[in-house]
């Protein structure tokens, strides 16, 4: 950067955002994303968006190799095979059976991510998508909320309510329908007079009982709990005092055996 107006280019950009330029050019970085708003918000798009993927894959790495992907043993078993052909058809197949269906999707098994770890992901971007919309972040207003809970009530096939979260300062913008992981979702958008928003997720999920769970995705973070059988997402910015008395407000309103606490 040669001066005040200039601009880091993309490339520039993703290495600062890694931590990867020399430590004498993250204060010219930051000097440039002070006055250029559109690649600071750039930037924080793109921290938000690790941090989703972070929280629903971070696991993996710390996983060991399985076994059928070892290469020690692939080599054994291709000594086995006469032609060459045969060889290579036979670890193309190990790869595309065993490997990507079995390492990287892992949808059966003890490898499994925890469901409510996989939708508190889809809650988290739902929440990062919509929030920023100004002229249609939902699809039916606040204004109609009965309308819009018997609505996703009727295509989530359970009761759900819009909590009235006023006693935190919270408004009820309205809602939409989303597809979910296991069927239907329902998202309901609340903000603050300021603008500021948060989101209630909600979807059918077959899972064990939880009390308040947290977790964080860079800027923004969300409490999720699961209650007979239907699991909750509350999403907002990541103040984690803040969000907990707003997903508590939430949570005392829609679980009728009485506040738990947790996280």
């Amino acid at each position: 950067m040669t001066g005040p107006e200039s601009r880091e280019t993309g490339d520039e950009l993703h290495a600062y955002m890694d931590g990867e330029p020399p430590i004498e050019r993250h204060a010219a970085v930051d000097a440039c994303l002070s006055t250029h708003t559109q690649d600071a918000t750039r930037v924080s798009a793109w921290r938000a968006h690790a941090g989703l993927i972070k929280t629903r894959y971070g696991g993996v790495a710390h996983e060991a190799v399985p076994d059928r992907l070892d290469l020690a043993r692939l080599r054994r078993s291709q000594r086995r095979w006469q032609r060459p052909a045969a060889v290579a058809a036979a670890v193309f197949f190990a790869f595309l059976t065993g490997g990507v269906s079995g390492w990287f999707a892992r949808e059966l098994g003890d490898a499994a991510p925890a469901p409510g770890k996989v939708l508190t992901a889809d809650a988290l971007e739902a929440h990062q998508l919509y929030v920023v919309e100004v002229r249609h972040p939902v699809e039916v207003p606040g204004s109609e909320a009965p309308h819009l809970v018997q609505w996703l009530s009727k295509r989530l096939g359970y009761d759900l309510r819009a909590p009235d979260l006023g006693s935190v300062g919270l408004k009820l913008v309205g809602g939409r329908l989303l597809p979910g992981p296991t069927g239907a979702a329902g998202l309901l958008m609340y903000e603050t007079a300021s603008g500021e928003r948060f989101t209630l997720y909600s979807a059918h999920l077959d899972a064990p009982e939880t009390a308040l769970r947290y977790r964080e995705a860079g800027q923004i973070a969300a409490f999720y709990w699961i209650d007979n059988s239907k699991a909750y997402v509350m999403t907002g910015p990541a103040d984690r005092d803040r969000l907990r008395r707003v997903a508590q407000s939430a949570y005392n309103q829609l679980d009728v055996g009485g506040p738990r606490k947790g996280g």
